[in-house]
């Protein structure tokens, strides 16, 4: 009989921060993505800490990125995975309450638990195995002989296609299903399922979900705020103090 499942976001979804950057500052740090490439992450990550501007974050990101992969020819694996551990374990139980919950609760109901993350397909893997997912997808970035070619595979540019590739593998029932994520790369995979919830989300994501009349959560420090959508606006459902 098909199982149903829940597919996750990983990063700012269940772990309070983006494990993609953690990577890529501590590369920055020891010195594998250049001379100066730590101090320009520092610039722009304070850039988007003071909101100079609404797009701040968005901008940080990208920078994070194309730093990394703009090193990635120079790049070891071994290095890659040796700090790719170290973040992961550092941040293993620095989670949100909400979707920790969440998870135990579906994966106790029989649920099949998945994840889904932009970011990349080692660290995803470690993370889903800390906190006991069944499947996961993250970022493909090519490995050499002694160094990454530069090609990649970007999950987050369609999180539906390869939820449907993890369905397909599995034979999963739809009926039921859940689809948790924090940012709009998450609304194609949270389109498709019949629960989908807006975490902590993004402006992009919040103003989708509006449309779609979808539950947001917010978690803030000890606080959980459930709201509902209801005669096109949103009102606050519930509290959970923790």
């Amino acid at each position: 009989m098909p199982r149903k499942f829940a597919a996750f976001d990983i990063d700012g979804t269940l772990i309070r921060w983006q494990l993609y950057h953690s990577v890529v500052d501590r590369l920055a740090k020891y010195g594998h993505l250049g001379l100066d490439a730590h101090e320009q992450l520092h610039q722009e990550r304070m850039v988007w800490k003071r909101r100079e501007h609404p797009e701040a974050f968005g901008r940080y990101e990208k920078f994070v990125i194309g730093m990394y992969e703009k090193g990635l020819t120079k790049l070891q694996p071994s290095v890659f995975d040796r700090i790719a551990h170290e973040v992961a374990h550092e941040y293993k139980d620095q989670v949100y309450t909400y979707t920790r919950d969440l998870i135990k609760k579906l994966k106790d109901k029989g649920y099949m638990l998945l994840a889904i993350s932009g970011s990349h397909d080692e660290l995803v893997g470690i993370v889903a195995q800390q906190h006991g997912f069944d499947d996961w997808l993250g970022s493909v970035y090519q490995r050499g002989a002694s160094t990454f070619t530069g090609k990649s595979f970007i999950v987050s540019k369609d999180k539906k296609t390869e939820l449907e590739k993890l369905i397909a593998k599995h034979n999963l029932d739809s009926n039921g299903s859940y689809g948790v994520g924090d940012s709009f790369s998450d609304a194609s995979m949270m389109d498709i399922v019949e629960h989908p919830i807006a975490f902590n989300p993004d402006r992009k994501l919040f103003n989708y979900a509006h449309t779609k009349a979808w539950p947001v959560v917010v978690e803030r420090k000890n606080v959980i705020y459930e709201l509902a959508y209801k005669d096109g606006t949103y009102v606050l459902a519930q509290t959970n103090a923790q």
